[in-house]
Formats: structure tokens, sequence, C-alpha cells
């Protein structure tokens, strides 16, 4: 009888309430995100400005130091406009809304600052200075 497997472990069922109201026994929401879920946001925003991604082949990795204040600025400034904007969900369907309506807002947030990070670094080239060889060039004698 070594061979037998153990039967399946089924839990009970729950008795219906009286009334006929069959409300579950958990609810979930998913707006606003947990701190954890908002902080996995922040780790994929640093992978992507810091990381080789096609956005930093067109505008440029940001450097990891200021990748993560970046990151975090970003969905902040995300999270904050959408519970500004009415971001809080009665129902699932409206949760759900606004978890698009953040997920849009940190895509957006993400393009404006690469973009205006590239713009900044073409308006600002290097100075002669900075172009300059370190040591100094011999002048021939006239």
């Amino acid at each position: 009888m070594a061979n037998e497997e153990p039967a399946p472990v089924t839990a009970p069922a729950a008795a219906a309430p009286a009334g006929g109201d069959h409300s579950p026994a958990f609810s979930f929401s998913i707006w606003p995100p947990t701190q954890r879920t908002r902080d996995a946001v922040v780790r994929r925003l640093v992978e992507t400005l810091a990381g080789d991604t096609i956005l930093c082949k067109r505008y440029g990795a940001v450097p990891a130091a200021d990748a993560e204040p970046a990151a975090r600025a970003i969905e902040a400034e995300a999270f904050d406009a959408v519970a500004a904007a009415g971001g809080a969900a009665a129902s699932v369907e409206e949760g759900i809304e606004a978890l698009q309506s953040y997920s849009k807002e940190v895509s957006r947030r993400l393009l404006d600052f690469v973009k205006s990070r590239s713009a900044d670094a073409k308006a600002d080239p290097p100075s002669a200075e900075a172009l300059a060889p370190d040591a100094p060039e011999a002048q021939p004698a006239a």
C-alpha cells in the first residue's frame, strides 16, 4: 500500500448566509497600488533609464547615480497626478481605470524626462576648454 496517492485535501464549502447574500470572504483593491508595487515601478524605471534600452539608445542613458532619484520623482509625480484627478476607486473597474491612468502618466513623464535631458545636452555643448587637449601643443617657429 506504499504506492497509494494521498487523497486531495479540499476545504469545506462555506454555507451561504441567510438571505442569499453571496459576498466574498475577501476583497482586494487595485488602486491605490501597494508600496511594494510602487517600488517595483521605480526599479523598472531605473533599469529603463540606465540600462541598454531603445530609449537610452535614442536619447542617451542616464548615469546610475541620477537614475534612481529621477525614477522616484517620475513615479511620485505620476501617482500624485492620478490621485489628484480623482484616483479613488470605489469599484474594481474604477481601480483598473486609475491604474491605467497611472501607467500612462509614468510613461509620459519618463519620455518627457529623457527628451528634456537630451535637449539640455544638445543645448549645452562642451566648452572649448573641455575640448582642448591636456598638453599644450608646441608652436612652430616663424
